[in-house]
Parts: structure tokens; sequence; C-alpha cells
């Protein structure tokens, strides 16, 4: 479950992480990016940490930033089960800190974010490095481009895979036309990416 935008808040988000964890849903993806929604997702997780697996990210290009960025997110989690570059952010230094961090044990994946198909390239050429555990793309029934080369990259990497923006650009209110049904044919729900906690 995603937390931008409606974890930006000091209001008690604990209901919506209520229903989210009686349905099922374990995994919370969050970000510095988000302003407050870390401390709030990590307010609506007290006493209940151990049945959540936490994503989030570094965003920033300065490594003390990056440093401080983390060393808060470890503070409000106590551990992260999946940290990645945001959006490639001066990758080569964030994802050198975060490996120290997983060699500590503070962090299970690492990883690397964009949600600009026109970086997706650069994104092959870091995974290509062998230092990823995980990648995260956008993806949904009206931006499929994650499906012409980072996807497979990753399966042959065999890289775990977090999509965002599954329903975005109102593919539920505003279903594709005739025509292009194929998005919502069965090679859409042929599989879920899924995420095994590791410790």
């Amino acid at each position: 479950m995603g937390t931008w935008q409606t974890f930006d808040t000091t209001a008690d988000r604990r209901p919506i992480v209520d229903e989210a964890l009686s349905a099922g849903i374990n995994l919370f993806d969050s970000s510095p990016m988000y302003q407050r929604a870390e401390d709030a997702l990590a307010k609506a997780l007290d006493g209940r940490r151990d049945n959540a697996i936490i994503a989030t990210k570094i965003w920033t290009s300065s490594p003390a930033e990056g440093r401080q960025q983390a060393g808060h997110a470890l503070q409000r989690f106590g551990r992260v089960e999946i940290y990645q570059v945001h959006n490639l952010v001066n990758w080569k230094v964030q994802l050198k800190m975060l490996e120290a961090l997983r060699g500590e044990g503070k962090v299970v994946a690492v990883g690397a974010t964009h949600y600009d198909p026109g970086a997706f390239d650069d994104l092959c050429d870091v995974m290509r490095t062998g230092r990823l555990h995980m990648i995260q793309v956008p993806y949904n029934p009206r931006r499929r481009e994650a499906e012409r080369r980072v996807f497979p990259l990753g399966g042959e990497l065999g890289l775990g895979v977090l999509v965002h923006s599954p329903l975005r650009n109102g593919v539920l209110d505003n279903p594709p036309s005739p025509q292009d049904q194929g998005v919502w044919g069965e090679d859409l729900g042929a599989g879920h990416p899924q995420v095994d906690r590791q410790r």
C-alpha cells in the first residue's frame, strides 16, 4: 500500500493500516519525498511493526542528507525490509550507504526506483551491476513501458519488483476502449509480484 499524499498528515492513520492488515495487505511503501508519511506510518504501526514489510527510499543527492534520511527511517521503523534509491538520485553514493546498512543487518534488500520510462535505460544499467535486490517502476494498463525491457531484465537477474500507480490514470473509472481490451486480458492477470520477508 502506498503512502504518498494520504499519509502526509498528522492525522491518525491507524484505521487505514487496520483495514489494510485485515485485508492481508502488509507491504507499505513510503519515502522522505512524501513529507510526513514515514512518521504517520510508523505511528500507525505502533505495537505491530512485525506485521508489516516496510519499503522506503533515499531521495537526495547529498550524502549527508542521505544518512540523515536513513537514520530517521531506521529510528522510526527499527529496520527497513526494502530500501531503495529513489529515482536513481546520486545512486552510486546512496546505494553504497544502503549496502553498508544491509551489512549491519538494518536493511534486508536494497534497490532502485524510477517513475519516468525515459530513464529506464539508466535503471537497466544499474540493474546489470548485480548490486540490486529490488526495483520499483510504474505499471498499470495505461503505462506498460516496463514490459519492454525492465521486467524481462528483472526476471533474468532474479530481482524483486514493486509496481507503483497500479490504479492510476483512471484505469478503473475509465477502462480502455474495446480495441485496447488486450491490456485487461489474461496476460495482465497471469501473475502478481510477491515480496517475501527475509531476515
